[in-house]
């Protein structure tokens, strides 16, 4: 469906196309992916990779069936050239966002308005900060922006809403009435380590021999292997989908990926791909899945079928922790919550979002509840930065 522009007021970026697409197949692999760093380049972000989106897409992971239907934003300059693009999903739920709105939706519908369906800019199932508006300049994101909103109206949705990306990016959803939200997680900064032991140096002693005894009591009958490109085989996967929906009924009720999505990423993914197993003699009985990224190491899912003491740290934290100082990563964001992760390691690290409503009463009664949330998000970061546990000075 073809956009017009939402605010004919403000100055005009150049004359440009806008589309909503109904799957990613219906863009090139290389006009979407030549808008962002390639594998590999610093800055290169493997979420919003083509083909990670359409793993989400071809395994029925992210589809209309479950609640996401694909309206992927797509603009062209005059010549038909790409210029902008988002992810974009119409959205009957807030499940597997990781940015909770379901106090907003509740309250809407206690004032007799429709909340459902929205307009989503994110990843699917993906708590991992990175840039969601992807444009070749400054004039092109504006009107990538201004398309979000003409969007939103034209099909007559509550509201956009633009989860996990970036501060600048937020604050230019800000200039076209896009209300600012923040929350924090945990990511680990290599600090110029070269080893891991580097990272335990700079440490306090007793936070130093705590996570040692915790690594001696995860791998002391067990066998760590971490698995990237070819070393990867569709049996590996096996076990670790039987890993994740352990894991992931136990935690939410139901897993959000299928089978199928894990095949796709093995066929054309693995190279940005990091497997991390523990095996109790020739047999696998937990795993951690991270992505490799130009910047960062992303730790996605874990699962086990058994549980071992401090096993989940050892896979998910430690062993990231070591893959992304061997691959010469500046940092490792280890997913949603978790202050757990504080005391190995990762320090509290602001998220951003931004959300565009178009009922007034609405719009100003959350706008006043999210002036007192980032008022608090900034309190508890500064709070919790008081118990990292590197050594005073560090």
């Amino acid at each position: 469906m073809r956009l017009s522009r939402s605010n004919p007021n403000t100055e005009a970026p150049p004359k440009f196309t806008a589309q909503t697409l109904p799957a990613i197949c219906d863009v090139a692999k290389a006009d979407w992916n030549g808008l962002q760093p390639a594998r590999g380049e610093r800055g290169y972000y493997p979420f919003t990779d083509w083909d990670f989106l359409k793993a989400l897409e071809v395994s029925g992971s992210a589809a209309p069936e479950t609640g996401w239907t694909p309206l992927h934003l797509w603009l062209t300059d005059e010549d038909g050239a790409p210029i902008a693009v988002a992810p974009l999903y119409a959205k009957t739920h807030s499940q597997g966002e990781y940015v909770f709105d379901h106090s907003w939706a509740d309250a809407a519908e206690r004032a007799g308005l429709d909340y459902f369906p929205k307009l989503l800019c994110a990843i699917p199932f993906t708590p991992a900060p990175g840039l969601r508006l992807l444009a070749k300049d400054a004039a092109a994101k504006d009107a990538l922006i201004q398309s979000l909103v003409a969007a939103c109206h034209q099909f007559d949705l509550s509201g956009v809403h633009v989860n996990f990306t970036d501060a600048d990016t937020q604050s230019a959803l800000a200039a076209h009435g896009f209300m600012a939200r923040t929350d924090r997680q945990f990511h680990f900064v290599n600090d110029g380590y070269e080893t891991f032991d580097d990272f335990l140096a700079a440490l306090s002693s007793k936070k130093r021999k705590n996570i040692r005894a915790e690594r001696r009591k995860a791998t002391q009958d067990l066998t760590i292997k971490r698995l990237r490109g070819d070393d990867i085989k569709l049996h590996h996967w096996d076990a670790f989908f039987e890993f994740y929906i352990d894991t992931s009924q136990r935690k939410w009720g139901r897993p959000y990926l299928s089978r199928e999505f894990f095949t796709a990423i093995h066929e054309t993914m693995r190279e940005q791909v990091l497997l991390v197993l523990a095996y109790d003699g020739e047999t696998p009985i937990a795993g951690a899945l991270n992505f490799i990224g130009g910047d960062a190491l992303y730790g996605r899912h874990w699962g086990a079928n058994c549980h071992v003491e401090f096993l989940h740290f050892e896979l998910c934290y430690y062993q990231a922790i070591e893959a992304g100082i061997e691959l010469g990563l500046g940092r490792v964001e280890a997913g949603a919550q978790g202050e757990h992760k504080l005391a190995r390691g990762y320090a509290p690290t602001t998220t951003y979002s931004a959300h565009y409503l178009r009922h007034a009463g609405l719009r100003d009664a959350i706008d006043n509840y999210l002036a007192r949330e980032r008022r608090a998000v900034a309190q508890n970061i500064n709070t919790l930065e008081n118990y990292l546990p590197f050594k005073k000075g560090g």
